[in-house]
Order: C-alpha cells, then structure tokens, then sequence
C-alpha cells in the first residue's frame, strides 16, 4: 500500500494536519496508540487571547485568533458534531494600577479585538474582584475529547490503531517502509512519543505535568473565570478548574498537593464552597523549551517531518500552524524560523 504520509499520533496536532492533507486529496495513514498518555484528551480546551501573570497578549494573537473559530467550525460541520463554545473570558484586575493600566489598553487599536469591556467595580458578590477586571472577546474553549471522537470516525479509512514501533522502518531511497505501508513521507505528531524517536530526540522538549479538577459549585455565570486558575462552567454545576504547571514531578497521575493548590486558588476567586470534587486529571503537554512549537524536516533524511510541541495552548496553535505545516509539505512555503526545527540544527 503506497501512500503519499503517514502521520505518528492522532492528537489535536495530527488531527488537524491530516484533515487538511486529505482536503488536499493526499493519501494517508494515521498511526495513533491507543491507552498511550494523551495531554489532547486531558487538556482545558481554552483559547485565550491574554495570558500569564501579567496579562499579555498571547504570541502571535493577530495571526492565530482569526483562524480559531473558523477552523473548528469547519470540522463541526464536517463531522456533525460540536466541540466549539465561544465563550468571554473574565480575568479580575489584582490591583488598581492594573486596572489603570488596562484602562490604557483601552484605547490602543492591537487590542480592540480582544477587549469586550473593562469593569472598574466588582462584577459579583461572588467573586474576589475588588477592583473589577476586564471582560475579553474571541475566547472560549473547545471540548476536545468531542473532537478527537468526531475526527476519530471521519478517518475511519485511514487510522491505525497500533503502537508504532520505529525499529521496524526501512528506507528505500523513495519510501519509508512500515510493514505493509510504503509511505513518501513520515510525520511526528505525537507529542512526548518523539522525544524516543532517533530522528528527534536532540529537540529540547520541556515536559509539562498539568493538572485539572471538575467539581460541583454554586455560581454559574455566562463567562469563564480566570485568574489564577480557569473556571469553566460545563453545565449543570459542574465546572471545570485549572490548570497545575510543574515541570518536576512528571511522574503520571493526579497529586494531593495539585488537588489543594487548585482548590485553594479556586477559593480565592470564587466565594462559594466547592460541593463535590467529581474528577481529577493529570497529563504531560509536550512543552518546549523556548515555549514555541517545532516544525520542519529533519536535515539529513529524506521525507521525515515533526508538527509538534504544542504545549498548553495547542487549541490557539494548531489551526493556523496546521496550514502553515500544511503549505510547507505541499507548496514547499518556507515555515518561520521562530518554529522551524532548524533553529536548532546546530545541537544535533
């Protein structure tokens, strides 16, 4: 069976490239191991165009916030299912001079697109937001185990589910050959799998071990809480809460000490007793080291790519970077330096 890609891991990452692959009428396989640690299924779902402690615009929010909710639209109609909530997302000023400072925003033209409106006063008698915050538009989150799923049938055809086992791939000077599979070209979307693969395993990855809860609590406004930890309402009281960020203990699965820092800084954001803890969850995010993704083509093997490292904020990443992957494997369009893997070729 000769086909132009196969693509190692059916994550958020090789979910999206493979999509736009096979829109361009290219023959592929997608190889996904099932059981193996997902972040994609584990993760928040969040796209946020401001973020960190000190309340920045997101890396390249005016070229990735356009992309976001068209793309998953375009899958929902595609698959007949839904996984998109746009959603505004409200992040409480910790002090006056924030709040001032964001007043500034107020009137600068890169932020228009991002800032609903900014409160002067608290918005809730149950929230910690004295100083009020500042209400921000293109945001939301995306249900991605719903998404996953939904992908999951439209490539009925072409996923194999089977651990994949590199030592077994051969080259003959045009093809990658894994068992019955003669493939043009071979693409590393599974996340932490590829810091195992001999072809990239000099990439600095910086695995990430997050953390989230999902419990039953009273307050359930039409916005996402975030400041601290995300506070996404999934209906019927229930709300999911994170996330943990360690780069330490990446051993697998969840941690009292995780279970107590989300419940404290919930606590502290949300003035209303949690019910009932319902879930908790652990995964590890393939992370990078300069927190910016990896793509590009191996400098020495012929047809050996990587779409990967992706981190926490994959659901705001891939749509644009997956036609930037896209365009590079079909039209040969240069990818930026700030992401191509050769910014790191002199490791090797």
């Amino acid at each position: 069976m000769k086909i132009d890609f196969l693509l190692i891991g059916q994550g958020l990452a090789g979910s999206a490239l493979a999509y736009r692959l096979k829109q361009a009428g290219k023959k592929i396989r997608i190889m996904d191991q099932p059981g193996a640690n997902n972040s994609s299924r584990v993760a928040a779902g969040l796209f946020n165009p401001v973020t960190g402690r000190k309340m920045v615009k997101t890396w390249k929010a005016d070229s990735l916030f356009p992309r976001i909710v068209p793309f998953y639209q375009e899958l929902e109609r595609l698959t007949g299912s839904k996984f998109l909530t746009e959603k505004a997302i409200y992040r409480p000023f910790l002090s006056v001079e924030e709040q001032n400072e964001w007043m500034g925003h107020s009137a600068d033209p890169g932020f228009e697109a991002y800032l609903e409106k900014i409160y002067q006063e608290s918005q809730s008698d149950y929230l910690k937001d004295p100083f009020g915050g500042v209400m921000l538009r293109n945001s939301g989150w995306l249900n991605i185990n719903n998404l996953l799923d939904a992908m999951t049938s439209y490539f009925k055809e072409e996923l194999i589910v089977e651990k994949f086992d590199e030592s077994i791939l051969s080259h003959d000077g045009e093809f990658w050959a894994y068992g019955n599979i003669k493939t043009k070209a071979l693409i590393y979307c599974n996340g932490l799998g590829a810091m195992n693969s001999r072809f990239f395993n000099y990439l600095p990855f910086a695995p990430v071990k997050g953390e989230i809860l999902e419990v039953k609590q009273g307050f359930a406004p039409d916005y996402v809480v975030n400041r601290g930890v995300f506070r996404v309402h999934l209906g019927h009281g229930v709300h999911r809460v994170g996330s943990t960020y360690t780069k330490h203990d990446l051993e697998e699965g969840p941690t009292n000490e995780a279970k107590t820092e989300l419940l404290g800084k919930l606590q502290d954001l949300v003035l209303v007793p949690v019910d009932e803890i319902i879930s908790h969850k652990t995964g590890i995010r393939p992370a990078t080291r300069d927190r910016k993704p990896f793509l590009g083509k191996h400098p020495t093997e012929v047809g050996v790519y990587i779409f990967n490292g992706f981190g926490a904020k994959g659901v705001s990443l891939i749509p644009y970077f997956s036609d930037i992957m896209a365009n590079y494997l079909l039209n040969d369009k240069a990818i930026d330096h700030e992401v191509d893997i050769a910014r790191y070729f002199n490791y090797i």
